[in-house]
């Protein structure tokens, strides 16, 4: 696997979290993801998972990387007593279980800081810890629906689902990594009970803020295709080139708008933008622009032209990209696509870290000891 940005394999003792120790107790999207950005920067993480894992269809692929895994059952005495002795010798736990499941396995805060006074209880799931509907089923798209944010992206008919990248990784596990590394600056004497509680409902809605801000100025309204950011004016949006493909277009200054327009052929003809009748006019002229050429002679045709236009890229095509291709952003290992490890420290990304392997209790509680 080559690393375009030139780095070399970095030594585990040159990453930001080298000696950095975090027990990862088997959970769904965020945790797992969260604590792959945490091994990257050099934490030494053991993930515990239920028995029989390591025959289980693997869903996760390099997300599971840079870990030792080890199956315990959690349910037995020797099993949770596996745990408390390696939590013993951790900085971190994480465990994205429900409200009152690790209470119930006799693993929650109470008993763990028994054991660790100074280790960060990291605590992961959708609705948060407390609340009325803290011990409810949920998804990234019930998180999302609840915010106000799924009722403001897509078209006016109808929400879009933008996968379950806002609930789950932007508002969960970025969340719970700001929360972890946080409370890690603080010297180690100083960590005293710490309980993180990183709610997907929480981390979304403060994604949220600078809308809710304008909206409680009165600068966005609350209709989709109704604002600057949301498809509402013609300028920041998507338009079909004549091969079926799309071109992104995000001019929303006046410098990139002229630039646009120019480019395009419209400059004496298309209509002022700061009149809102306007819109639906530039919007088919746009439209109608955009069909004379392919997705590809478009973004030739703009090459060097700062009128933020941008190809809509595939999964199979983005990591083709001529920028994403020279920064190493996205990593092809045999058949798996590895986005690489952000962010860059200095001028070269830290290289990929090992897929992880099962391993057993012995060698773990020895290599910690």
């Amino acid at each position: 696997m080559e690393n375009k940005t030139g780095a070399e394999a970095s030594s585990a003792g040159s990453k930001p979290l080298a000696g950095i120790r975090i027990v990862e107790i088997e959970a769904l999207g965020p945790v797992p993801w969260a604590c792959m950005v945490l091994a990257d920067l050099g934490a030494d993480i053991v993930r515990i998972e239920r028995p029989g894992a390591s025959t289980a269809k693997d869903t996760y692929g390099s997300v599971l990387r840079g870990r030792k895994r080890l199956e315990l059952d959690l349910k037995t005495d020797t099993g949770r007593q596996q745990l408390l002795s390696l939590v013993e010798k951790a900085d971190v736990l994480v465990e994205g279980m429900r409200p009152g499941a690790m209470e119930r396995l006799n693993m929650g805060p109470r008993q763990v800081f028994d054991k660790n006074r100074h280790i960060i209880f990291g605590r992961m799931t959708g609705w948060g810890q407390q609340g009325p509907l803290s011990t409810q089923a949920g998804h990234d798209i019930n998180y999302i629906a609840v915010s106000g944010i799924l009722d403001s992206i897509g078209p006016r008919d109808k929400p879009a689902i933008p996968l379950n990248i806002i609930g789950d990784f932007a508002g969960g596990g970025c969340f719970l990594l700001t929360g972890i590394l946080s409370s890690l600056v603080r010297p180690k004497d100083q960590r005293q009970d710490i309980v993180i509680d990183c709610a997907m409902v929480d981390g979304a809605s403060v994604l949220m803020s600078l809308i809710y801000s304008r909206y409680s100025m009165g600068q966005w309204v609350d209709e989709r295709e109704s604002n600057p950011l949301d498809g509402g004016v013609p300028w920041y949006d998507t338009y079909h080139t004549r091969d079926q493909k799309r071109i992104a277009v995000g001019a929303l200054e006046p410098k990139f708008y002229d630039n646009l327009i120019i480019r395009l052929g419209l400059k004496q003809s298309a209509p002022d933008r700061n009149n809102k009748a306007n819109w639906p006019t530039i919007r088919q002229m746009f439209t109608d622009a955009f069909m004379t050429k392919t997705r590809d002679e478009w973004m030739e045709f703009f090459e060097g032209i700062d009128a933020c236009v941008s190809p809509v890229l595939s999964l199979s095509e983005a990591p083709l990209h001529p920028h994403l291709h020279d920064r190493g952003t996205v990593l092809r290992d045999g058949d798996e696509l590895i986005p690489g490890p952000a962010p860059i420290f200095g001028e070269n990304r830290f290289a990929v870290s090992k897929q992880s392997l099962f391993t057993d209790y012995a060698e773990v509680d020895a290599g910690w000891s």
